[in-house]
């Protein structure tokens, strides 16, 4: 059973929480659930809550958004339809019939989609669908509220009756208006409406030559309203149409009260569902604001929340454009007391709440803003102690009332309760007050309760460093500037800085000398010592994001290292295969010109013939050795080499063929000096490449992917860089 104290919710702000919830809720009685949302008791009906709106939330991302749930309230309806003979007005049964719509189409949706929200869907079963109420009131109400005249025979005849009296109405008023403007007794407004009924605006001189009935005179009495004569009959007969229909009306809103009575307590259950999904949506909303999510519930004690933010410091900082630090924090077995030391203003407080204010968050059903790796414990009492405790209605001072909430603590405090305390131990003598303050943590330690505390108080320090299962924490310090850096750092107590921040604050060294001089020599040395390791500590924290700046460049550049040796290789094999394909065309070019050779000369046929079968029997004993593969690529790079070859052969016979044509025309111009980074290609040949190294009549020439030594003569100037 989860228990958790009023005065935790009130020390972690939880209302403001709630508050922010409320108000992105839709409807009325959703806005007041949300602020009595308190920590659940039981754990199944916590992971419930926390699914649902995790479900709820994954709405945003994905393309099944649920559909609308907003509802007015008729809380005071249903009660007024629990007396029995009671009926409900024309515009309540409306809301009542759109109520019922909403809560059909989510029903549907959600069983529709179980395998999206399986949990809200578990929600939505527990209610009945029904059509029923929905077309009981469609069958006298219409969409604007309007009873309809077909919702009873007898309604039909009274309101066609009407219509007809109307019609006399209007034609006898009209025809009045014309014989009493015609002889000029009308006022130039002519007409007006008195109680709801047409009247002649008649000047009052002429008020007794009008025959009717006299309905009231304007504020000066120059005008009387008068309803014509010919037409008060038919008023009255209206009026009586009209008595009637109020009456039919009545009886249809009784009969429909009654049809729909039975189901009293379905239509409760109807705004209870819709608020409900209300208030789940408003937390779905602000996960969303604040970048929430559902942390892993382990059954073993781990308290672990990753880059966690105080969701209520986020906000506002996110107004005001300010960066919000994140913290990391662990409580296991192992390391069950955080002790957090160092200077006000760097951030403690925060971080107790933090842990705190995202505990309880979670136990009350709202995702938290941490790393989806985080995990965590669920917590029988959740313990606080912070911010100013003084009591002005018990007349308690500060440490009395420190006391009283230590006192509670230890009644309370077991293994599976969580305690936060701030400014653990202040309030008294530092001496005295620091001694209790540290029995009282050796009694949480030893009940194997987690908890959090902060503290300026060396003994207690000393007393984290000691116990094998409890740990320091400080508030990271620039080590220059002394302003915080608002970062948790497992493993060491954090100096108050109390010299080197008095200081920086303008206040006299030789002021500060002698304060020195005050205290213990020992105690000075203590702080100055947890100082310089808390310096240390943030050149540690500096030197290794540079080591892993550096790490990702290496790696980058490791990459494209990578990727450009593969190009090589690539290339390389690629030349040598083509070097290959050319070394055996020659190599068959050379053998049919010596055979071709030997026929010249000794024109014997037979030799011909048994060295060319000799030579292909050569090849086609090579050709069974090769795989059908291997045979494929040599054939295709074979045709890729012949089609090469052909191709340079052919450029190369036209720039020789230009050249000479050129040479007969124009005259040799003379040879350029080739230096050192020049750009040259070979007389012959079309590939640029530099000039690395000029050694006698030779040149090092780098073509980027390889380099290659040539006679100077052979090769010629392209051009020489800027």
């Amino acid at each position: 059973m989860i228990s958790i104290a009023d005065k935790t919710l009130q020390d972690l702000e939880f209302t403001t929480i709630l508050q922010t919830i409320s108000d992105r809720c839709n409807t009325e009685i959703g806005k007041q659930k949300a602020l009595e949302i308190i920590p659940f008791k039981e754990k199944e009906d916590l992971m419930n809550a926390l699914m649902q709106t995790s479900e709820y939330l994954s709405s945003f991302s994905n393309n099944n958004a649920i559909p609308n749930h907003g509802f007015e309230n008729i809380t005071n309806d249903l009660k007024f339809l629990g007396i029995e003979d009671s009926f409900l007005e024309v515009t309540t049964f409306r809301k009542i019939a759109t109520l019922s719509e909403t809560v059909n189409v989510m029903l549907l949706f959600l069983k529709k989609f179980n395998e999206y929200y399986p949990k809200l869907n578990e929600r939505a079963v527990q209610v009945e669908y029904t059509k029923f109420i929905i077309q009981k009131i469609d069958e006298v109400v219409d969409k604007y509220g309007v009873i309809k005249d077909n919702a009873s025979p007898d309604l039909i005849n009274i309101r066609r009756d009407m219509s007809v009296v109307r019609g006399k109405v209007n034609q006898s008023f009209g025809t009045a208006l014309s014989q009493y403007n015609s002889l000029g007794y009308l006022d130039d407004i002519k007409e007006s409406f008195v109680e709801n009924r047409r009247v002649l605006a008649v000047l009052a001189m002429y008020r007794r030559k009008v025959k009717g009935s006299i309905l009231g005179s304007s504020k000066t009495g120059s005008i009387a309203y008068i309803e014509p004569e010919t037409t008060l009959q038919y008023s009255r007969e209206l009026s009586n149409l009209e008595y009637e229909e109020r009456e039919e009306i009545t009886r249809i809103l009784k009969k429909l009260s009654n049809d729909i009575r039975p189901f009293l307590n379905l239509l409760k259950q109807y705004q209870e569902f819709l608020s409900d999904i209300d208030v789940i949506a408003a937390k779905a909303k602000y996960a969303f604001k604040i970048n929430a999510l559902l942390p892993t519930i382990t059954e073993k004690k781990r308290l672990y929340f990753r880059d966690a933010f105080h969701p209520i410091l986020y906000l506002s900082n996110l107004e005001n454009k300010v960066i919000t630090y994140s913290q990391t924090i662990e409580l296991n077995n192992d390391s069950r007391i955080i002790v957090i030391s160092g200077p006000n203003a760097g951030g403690k407080t925060i971080s107790l709440k933090t842990v705190g204010l995202l505990q309880l968050m979670l136990q009350s059903g709202l995702l938290i803003p941490v790393h989806e790796r985080s995990e965590t414990f669920l917590f029988d009492r959740i313990l606080t102690d912070i911010g100013d405790n003084q009591s002005i209605e018990n007349h308690l001072s500060t440490y009395s009332y420190r006391l009283k909430n230590m006192n509670y603590f230890l009644k309370k405090c077991n293994s599976k309760t969580l305690f936060l305390i701030d400014e653990f131990g202040t309030g008294s003598d530092p001496e005295l007050g620091g001694a209790l303050a540290e029995t009282f943590l050796e009694e949480f330690y030893h009940r194997e309760a987690f908890g959090i505390i902060t503290t300026h108080y060396s003994n207690l320090k000393i007393l984290a460093n000691e116990l094998p299962f409890a740990s320091n924490a400080n508030m990271l310090f620039d080590e220059k500037s002394l302003e915080p850096m608002y970062k948790l750092i497992l493993g060491q107590a954090g100096s108050s800085f109390t010299f080197e921040v008095a200081q920086k604050n303008g206040i006299p060294y030789g002021l500060i000398n002698r304060a020195k001089k005050k205290i213990e020599g020992g105690k000075v040395r203590f702080d100055k010592t947890i100082a310089t390791l808390q310096k240390e500590r943030s050149k540690m924290e500096k030197t290794s994001l540079n080591l892993k700046e550096e790490e990702t460049k290496a790696r980058e550049e490791s990459k494209k290292m990578e990727l450009i040796n593969v190009k090589i290789k690539d290339k390389l094999e690629r030349y040598q295969e083509l070097y290959d394909a050319n070394q055996r065309l020659i190599y068959i070019g050379q053998k049919i010109d010596d055979i071709s050779e030997v026929y010249f000369n000794n024109k014997d046929k037979k030799i011909l013939i048994g060295e060319f079968l000799k030579m292909v029997e050569i090849e086609n004993n090579k050709r069974k050795k090769l795989s059908v593969k291997e045979k494929n690529i040599k054939e295709i790079i074979k045709k890729q080499v012949i089609d090469e070859v052909t191709v340079k052969v052919e450029e190369i016979r036209k720039q020789k063929k230009d050249k000479k044509i050129k040479a007969a025309i124009v005259p040799e111009k003379p040879k350029m000096v080739l230096k050192v980074k020049d750009r040259v290609r070979m007389i012959d040949g079309k590939a640029v490449g530099t000039i690395d190294k000029i050694e006698k009549n030779k040149a090092v020439i780098n073509y980027g992917v390889f380099t290659s030594t040539v006679s100077l003569e052979s090769i010629e100037f392209v051009e020489r860089p800027k």
